[in-house]
């Protein structure tokens, strides 16, 4: 008779088979966190009404029209990540820091000679580049489940197949489970199984490591009319890369199965993607007072490539149980929300602006696809469990002399449709509250930003048919430091 012992499968509430691309992919890469220069992101990332600054090009393109010099912009960025993770009444914290380029960029300001007061005034062009999200993090957390164990999901999953069925059907889960001698055929009833910890009281540990970033290349052209009228159109290449390497484990402390120690599940996804979009925008200066934007931006359109795998090892007594790893690749099609930003303005003479932003994204209408429609049902779940949210970005900048100083808030609201929202206000969304300096000098400026993020998260290891399973509350707060080194000249 088989031996018994445990398995694990990880996922945002989803098995990992065939292919790993599920709802949670889609609204990971649909989420944008605008990065650019330390000014932008001190005062909120709310520029889409006052222009002149690098950032704008991945928000209301027209802002490179108030542009009156070249320029040169470099952000160095550091994240420090930290967790606090609650699971089955423990809680556990975690940290990871991680250096990265938040934007580098060049504006070139071309006046039009002779220009008519009423006439065009000027046409700028721009190229560089902006991070829109950062994917590190760690997470880790562990407590004793008296309930249920991974190792009944890949029973239920089982039942119905054969033993010889079972690597080929779910080469990710169950078949895994099976060949490290964790879940056994009943008897004589060889499409029935049992696990190797059936009376649970287990230790579940899970420990998540992410790293990537998304990113934008950006190429805009725009122009100034009349000093009244900032249009501008932004050309998006987009990149992506993430990975994240899991590690899920449970282990028999209390010796309720003689024999049996613990077992482990390593998962490993790897995503890289390239995509394009259209940014177009327009601000209106109504006075020295007013200002007004507006800015579209069309669905960034993906081609996506996954490499994934899944390794098990089981420790027994006397023995030790390491399957081949399963792994497995997938090209497939992304294709995010359309996004409309609407923004206002209030300039306060030379001395400060005070600005907001507000955006509306659609995350119901993320899509994936590939050759062979097989997304049907995801982009189902999608339509189903995603909605859309509300994004607020506030900010203000106050001038004495040489020196600036800044602040702002910003507040990117929940994906999730109200019958699909996670417990303990897990829901995504995100609040940002910002702070900052600069400090010019002639050309040369200087740019210090802060910026304190926090949001929440839940991550449910596995699910089970008639039968709660718990999750983890994750906690995040990130603390951000950027520079911005600018210089700004005339040709």
């Amino acid at each position: 008779m088989r031996k018994l012992i445990l398995v694990l499968t990880i996922g945002m509430l989803c098995s990992f088979q065939s292919k790993a691309q599920t709802d949670v992919d889609a609204l990971r890469y649909s989420q944008i966190f605008p990065g650019g220069t330390a000014r932008a992101m001190a005062m909120g990332d709310a520029f889409g009404a006052l222009g002149g600054d690098f950032s704008c090009l991945s928000m209301n393109p027209a802002g490179i029209g108030l542009y009156r010099r070249n320029e040169f912009t470099f952000t160095p960025s550091i994240l420090d990540m930290r967790t606090s993770s609650s699971y089955l009444g423990q809680g556990v914290d975690d940290s990871k820091y991680n250096f990265n380029i938040s934007n580098v960029g060049y504006v070139s300001n071309h006046p039009v000679m002779g220009a008519n007061p009423d006439g065009w005034q000027n046409w700028d062009f721009g190229i560089g580049y902006n991070r829109t999200n950062n994917f590190n993090s760690n997470i880790t957390f562990t407590g004793i489940n008296n309930n249920n164990s991974l190792l009944d999901y890949f029973v239920q999953q089982a039942s119905g197949t054969t033993p010889g069925n079972l690597q080929n059907s779910f080469p990710f889960d169950a078949g895994l489970a099976y060949n490290a001698f964790l879940i056994n055929p009943n008897g004589n009833d060889s499409a029935n199984y049992s696990s190797v910890l059936p009376n649970h009281g287990e230790k579940q540990t899970m420990i998540i490591n992410t790293t990537g970033s998304m990113g934008e290349m950006v190429i805009s052209l725009g122009g100034n009319y009349g000093n009244k009228l900032y249009f501008g159109a932004t050309v998006g290449i987009d990149f992506l890369n993430y990975n994240e390497n899991s590690l899920y484990s449970e282990t028999n402390q209390h010796d309720t199965v003689p024999g049996f120690k613990d077992y482990s599940l390593n998962r490993t996804l790897n995503t890289t993607g390239t995509g394009i979009n259209l940014k177009m925008g327009m601000i209106y200066r109504a006075n020295d007072f007013i200002r007004f934007g507006l800015a579209v931006h069309t669905p960034t359109f993906y081609t996506m490539h996954d490499d994934y795998s899944a390794t098990i090892t089981s420790h027994f007594d006397t023995m030790t149980y390491a399957p081949p790893t399963s792994s497995g690749s997938f090209d497939y099609n992304l294709t995010t929300p359309l996004r409309l930003i609407g923004s206002l303005a209030f300039i306060v003479g030379q001395h400060g602006v005070i600005s907001g932003d507000y955006e509306f994204v659609d995350y119901s209408s993320g899509m994936l696809a590939d050759n062979t429609n097989d997304f049907a049902n995801v982009n189902q779940t999608i339509q189903q469990k995603y909605t859309a949210a509300s994004n607020i970005r506030l900010g203000t900048e106050w001038r004495f002399g040489g020196i600036s100083l800044r602040a702002g808030y910003s507040l990117y609201g929940s994906p999730f449709a109200g019958t699909s929202t996670p417990p303990n206000g897990a829901n995504l969304s995100t609040t940002n509250y910002s702070f900052g300096i600069g400090v010019k000098d002639r050309g040369l400026s200087l740019d210090f930003g802060y910026i304190y993020s926090m949001s929440k998260q839940y991550y449910q290891p596995y699910s089970l048919t008639g039968q709660t399973v718990d999750g983890s509350t994750n906690s995040l707060q990130n603390n951000i430091f950027v520079m911005t080194i600018g210089y700004r000249f005339r040709s």
